[in-house]
């Protein structure tokens, strides 16, 4: 069993030096709010998400584009000499989970109170090249070649 896990570990780790992506975890703003701009930029070019994010007025806009420059750096170190422009990056996945809630007590009318529930969201963007899927649908399309 030990060395079955080393495999899948070793087959993990290869896959993800392919996988380019941030990560940014408890977010102060609500998943709800912060899906629907991740929905503005998923698929898009980079170049064209992270212009989208900038005339985009809402605060999850902003830690969004800050989010993907990160990928971005990330992808850079891992490819060296590379230039952006010829890689076609696009936004492969954009995923917004919930994060914790902080509980919070507002007063209310006759001495009562309402509780009020804060909440924070994890993001990751992954990205992804159309050059490398071009490739593969090329391969995967000729049966004979």
């Amino acid at each position: 069993m030990g060395a079955r896990k080393h495999n899948s570990a070793e087959a993990r780790k290869e896959a993800n030096k392919t996988l380019f992506f941030a990560k940014l975890n408890d977010c102060p703003s609500s998943p709800r709010k912060m899906r629907l701009v991740a929905d503005l930029v998923n698929g898009k070019n980079v170049e064209n998400a992270l212009h989208i994010l900038q005339h985009t007025p809402n605060y999850a806009a902003e830690k969004l584009q800050k989010l993907l420059k990160s990928a971005l750096a990330n992808w850079q170190v891992k490819n060296e000499g590379v230039r952006m422009e010829d890689s076609n990056l696009f936004v492969k996945e954009v995923k917004v989970d919930g994060g914790r809630s902080l509980k919070r007590v507002q007063p209310a009318p006759q001495g009562r109170a309402h509780r009020i529930k804060k909440r924070s969201n994890h993001v990751t963007v992954i990205l992804g090249s159309k050059a490398k899927k071009e490739e593969t649908e090329i391969v995967t399309n000729n049966p004979k070649a």
